[in-house]
């Protein structure tokens, strides 16, 4: 998921200051002069993309070297916890998948511009789906340490486009999507057991194993990312339209985008692409934080299989959502979708005590290149995907 969005957005994020954005004094990143010739010392490079800098005991990659008493946990973990834990998510991903297979049964999937999915239909079958998808998918929380997940509603508004009352009028409509921050592949996870959304994927994770016809049953907008055919054009208005009619249909799915494109290590908010924007439907913006101590669960720089071993060997983890009010846009940013998305950023990035930075994913690549010894950093730049 980490540049779902990419392929939404026609127009790269520039890092040049304007002079008509909204003023910030917290502290921004600049993305310029990242590397000089000779070699950048970690400590350089950890300044420069402090949004995907680990700060747990396992350190840079999560290959630093452990005390003793994490060495004896995690070896206890290892062969007691680690086991059981995935034995039951095993489980629970295959009694979904048997679940989706019965319910699609007999049913032909919605086929609109290259789509494929399971989220238009009707009646019992569909109401099976979501009420057993967000349960299963709480119970993989769990399953995962995430035994409490405290939830709260944000009661500020420090926005110029909403209105003084408190209570917006009926005709403004239900938001059309869920605008949230991106920390971990968890996200998906949580996001799932509280409204079921339809994500944006990689067009080949409808061809997975189990995971295909779920993905499907969520109704996930597929993207070709290897491609730069009219693909662009075809994913960005199935994305609008499905965000057009979760806004005006009661009975749609949910479009669920991570604006900022890439994961963070959960202190950052990075630049927003104007895929989810371009509606010109109300937003709901969501942030999810993970406080840790030993092992944080923000997938930033490091390796999937090491996070997930790492993960379902801490025994407690922790999640803290936010969610603010409904953001209905002004005339303005219905005019202009970044400026649309850029003033919902600083909404959460001010009411959610995020640091802004202005890198992105470019940066990203590059900083993982520099941290696995990669001297060909200029290359990276040039790379479609992770």
């Amino acid at each position: 998921m980490e540049s779902e969005l990419k392929d939404l957005n026609s127009k790269p994020p520039k890092s040049n200051g304007n002079s008509n954005s909204i003023r910030d004094d917290r502290p921004l990143l600049k993305s310029e002069s990242l590397f000089s010739d000779s070699a950048v010392e970690l400590q350089d490079l950890e300044k420069k993309f402090a949004a995907y800098v680990r700060r747990d005991v396992y350190g840079t990659m999560g290959r630093g070297e452990l005390p003793t008493k994490e060495k004896l946990l995690l070896g206890f973990a290892l062969v007691t916890l680690l086991p059981i834990r995935v034995l039951l998510a095993v489980t629970i991903l295959l009694f979904y998948y048997f679940i989706c297979r019965v319910c699609t049964l007999f049913s032909a999937p919605n086929r609109e511009d290259e789509q494929e999915d399971y989220a238009h239909m009707g009646g019992w079958r569909r109401t099976v789906i979501v009420a057993c998808g967000r349960a299963l998918s709480r119970a993989m929380l769990f399953i995962f340490g995430f035994y409490w997940i405290p939830e709260s509603r944000h009661a500020v508004l420090n926005s110029t486009s909403q209105k003084e009352d408190k209570h917006q009028p009926e005709e403004l409509g239900r938001p059309g999507v869920i605008i949230s921050n991106h920390v971990s592949y968890l996200d998906i996870l949580y996001h799932m057991s509280s409204s079921f959304p339809s994500f944006v994927a990689k067009r080949s994770v409808a061809k997975l194993p189990l995971v295909g016809l779920i993905s499907k049953c969520l109704g996930c907008v597929y993207v070709q990312r290897e491609s730069k055919s009219s693909d662009f054009k075809g994913v960005s208005a199935v994305v609008t339209e499905r965000i057009r009619e979760a806004h005006q249909n009661k009975s749609a799915p949910f479009m669920m985008l991570f604006p900022e494109g890439t994961t963070t290590n959960g202190d950052f908010l990075l630049p927003f692409k104007t895929g989810g924007f371009l509606a010109k439907a109300p937003v709901l913006p969501v942030i999810l934080r993970y406080h840790y101590q030993r092992f944080s669960p923000a997938w930033d720089s490091i390796s999937g299989v090491r996070h997930v071993i790492f993960l379902l060997c801490q025994f407690v983890n922790y999640m803290e959502v936010v969610q603010f009010p409904v953001y209905y846009p002004s005339q303005q940013e219905m005019d202009d979708p970044k400026l649309y998305a850029n003033n919902v950023r600083r909404l959460m990035a001010t009411e959610g005590n995020l640091i802004l930075s202005d890198i992105g994913l470019a940066e990203k690549r590059i900083y993982h290149a520099a941290l696995n010894g990669n001297n060909s950093l200029p290359s990276v730049l040039h790379q479609k995907d992770d």
